[in-house]
């Protein structure tokens, strides 16, 4: 059977589903980013309903369930229109979130997300797609061999992050 990657766009039915992958997705790889390993302040200002709803509501926000072989995999978010440096809002797409649970990592799953967001900016005719990724970890690596380069500096926003592991690069890639 060839393995399908399939991006089901989020409803109302779904995101229960959405929260459940997506939260379990981010509890694998980013755990240690928080005090005692306590995720909640991240998780209850991106995977509750009430969150879900005013995203669903933003026209500028599309949420994916990622499907692999029709088995939920993962979650994906991306701003259609996100301004970076010299680069406006219209010029610019944004990708958000690329939550994959471990056990579908090294699938290929991530570089067709990274193809499904290009296809898009295209069609969009975005000059550029950006993201911000972790200093350290694997993801650096995985956005260098799919073409993005570091563009500057940024770090996670929340205050409750462990001051070391803030740091993160944003990535572009150009269209």
């Amino acid at each position: 059977m060839k393995n399908i990657v399939h991006f089901e766009p989020l409803t109302p039915e779904l995101y229960d589903l959405y929260i459940k992958v997506g939260t379990e997705a981010y509890n694998q790889h980013y755990v240690h980013l928080w005090p005692q390993q306590n995720t909640t302040p991240y998780i209850e200002s991106s995977f509750t309903n009430s969150v879900l709803e005013d995203e669903a509501k933003n026209g500028n926000t599309l949420l994916y369930i990622i499907r692999w072989n029709k088995q939920s995999v993962g979650i994906f978010k991306m701003t259609l229109d996100a301004a970076l440096n010299s680069y406006t809002a219209g010029e610019a797409l944004y990708i958000d979130k690329i939550y994959i649970l471990n056990e579908f990592s090294g699938k290929g799953i991530g570089k067709k997300v990274l193809h499904f967001a290009m296809l898009r900016a295209k069609e969009l005719n975005k000059k550029i797609i950006w993201l911000d990724t972790m200093q350290k970890g694997p993801a650096l690596n995985f956005y260098l061999k799919n073409g993005y380069s570091v563009e500057g500096k940024s770090q996670v926003t929340l205050p409750t992050v462990l001051e070391s592991e803030k740091q993160m690069w944003i990535m572009v890639k150009k269209c």
